[in-house]
């Protein structure tokens, strides 16, 4: 995959990625999400990878093993280059889905949502009812989804390094929450900038409205790419 921000395409309609898309003359990492999928449907997914880019599907999957790992067969066929699930549905439901995904997919990789990054400790605590720190929590999960054989997580880069202390630098931290200084956090709360994220051990970071919504998409995202991988 791609070692380039992740740039989550946070759009309605095909006609507003494609547009994005157009300003660009370079293959670029793209995250396709829930709110875009299910409005244009895996026709879109095509179009972006005949342009040559990288697409990382992030749809969260949570349900009953069976589904999980009968949806993770389908969308293998779709040849994206990064998909996930939420850890929170435990170990076998993450092992379906490793085993739906090589069913018809041998490349992708799969990786897990550990805590969302706009997840704060006091909603760990309050609502989710869970009794130990984020970090613990977050490589509880961390954990769970290597031992089930996937890929890495998704993760906050504040989490990166004890991620990388208890599974290993291989393990894939994919990290959004990531904004350049200055830049508005909007609704996620757990943030650093691309600098701390290569810093702390994230492994790819995924960053959004600070490109899509910028006045000069492409000058912010050369920005945010020298911050992160070194002079553009």
């Amino acid at each position: 995959m791609k070692q380039t921000p992740i740039i989550a395409l946070d759009f309605a309609t095909k006609e507003e990625v494609m547009t994005f898309l157009a300003k660009f003359d370079t293959p670029l990492f793209v995250k396709v999400g829930m709110e875009l999928f299910y409005q244009t449907g895996p026709a879109l997914l095509e179009e972006i990878k005949e342009q040559g880019h990288d697409i990382f599907l992030d749809l969260k999957l949570h349900d009953i093993p069976n589904t999980v790992g009968k949806t993770m067969e389908g969308l293998g066929r779709l040849n994206v280059d990064l998909v996930n699930v939420h850890a929170a549905g435990g170990s076998v439901m993450m092992q379906r889905a490793v085993e739906g995904l090589r069913r018809t997919n041998p490349d992708t990789k799969i990786i897990a949502v550990t805590q969302l990054t706009s997840t704060t400790e006091q909603q760990l605590h309050d609502e989710q009812q869970i009794d130990m720190s984020m970090e613990e929590a977050v490589c509880h999960y961390a954990k769970l989804a290597q031992d089930s054989g996937l890929d890495g997580v998704v993760c906050s880069p504040l989490e990166a390094a004890p991620i990388t202390a208890h599974c290993g630098a291989e393990f894939l931290k994919v990290t959004p929450g990531v904004r350049p200084a200055n830049a508005a956090v909007n609704d996620q709360k757990r943030v650093t900038t691309p600098e701390q994220a290569k810093a702390l051990g994230s492994t790819h970071i995924v960053v959004g409205r600070p490109i899509t919504q910028s006045d000069d998409p492409v000058a912010s995202y050369q920005q945010i790419t020298e911050s992160w991988v070194g002079k553009w």
